[in-house]
C-alpha cells in the first residue's frame, strides 16, 4: 500500500515537473508575445497555474519524505492501524460496514476508504477484534463492534 502510494505520487511529481519546466514556460512566453501584460488573461492564468503547481510539488515532496520514514514494523499486527481493512457492526441495527484506513492524501479515494484523521478512523485506531467502541458524529452517536481485521502486514504477505 505504501509503495503503491509512493509510485502514484512520484508519477504526479513527474507530470507536474514537466508542466512546470516545459508547458508553463511555453504558455507564459506565448502570452508575453501578445503584448500588454496588465490585461493579458492568458499570462495571469499561466502564472496562477505555475504557483499552484509549485505549491502542489512542495506538498508532494513533503508527503513522499514522510512516507519514506514510515516503519511498517511499528504498525501493530493485531490492532487497527494504517492500512487496516476492517468490518464493523452497528450494535443497534446489526448493519455491517467495511472500511480501509488510508493516508489523508491518498491519491484515489474509493468507497469504504477512510482517513486515519476522520471520525471513524480516529475511533478505529488501536482497536482489536471483538472490541466495541463509540463513534461520535455531528448527526448521531453510534456504538460499533469490530468484527474483522486485516492489517497492512496481511496485505504485504498476500
Amino acid at each position: 500500500m505504501i509503495e503503491e502510494l509512493k509510485r502514484k505520487m512520484a508519477a504526479e511529481v513527474e507530470k507536474l515537473q514537466h508542466e512546470l519546466n516545459v508547458t508553463l514556460p511555453n504558455e507564459i512566453r506565448k502570452a508575453v508575445e501578445h503584448g500588454d501584460l496588465r490585461e493579458n488573461s492568458e499570462y495571469k492564468a499561466a502564472l496562477e497555474r505555475q504557483q499552484f503547481v509549485q505549491a502542489r510539488l512542495g506538498q508532494l515532496h513533503t508527503r513522499l519524505s514522510k512516507l519514506g520514514s514510515i516503519d511498517i514494523a511499528q504498525i501493530p499486527t493485531d490492532r487497527v492501524g494504517l492500512g487496516s481493512r476492517v468490518v464493523v457492526e452497528d450494535e443497534k441495527t446489526r448493519e455491517r460496514e467495511e472500511y480501509h484506513l488510508v493516508f489523508g492524501d491518498a491519491v484515489e479515494f474509493q468507497e469504504g476508504h477512510v482517513t486515519m484523521s476522520s471520525p471513524i478512523g480516529r475511533a478505529l485506531l488501536g482497536k482489536a477484534v471483538g472490541e466495541s467502541f463509540v463513534l461520535r458524529l455531528p448527526a448521531a452517536t453510534r456504538r460499533l463492534k469490530l468484527l474483522e481485521l486485516a492489517t497492512i502486514h496481511d496485505d504485504v504477505t498476500t
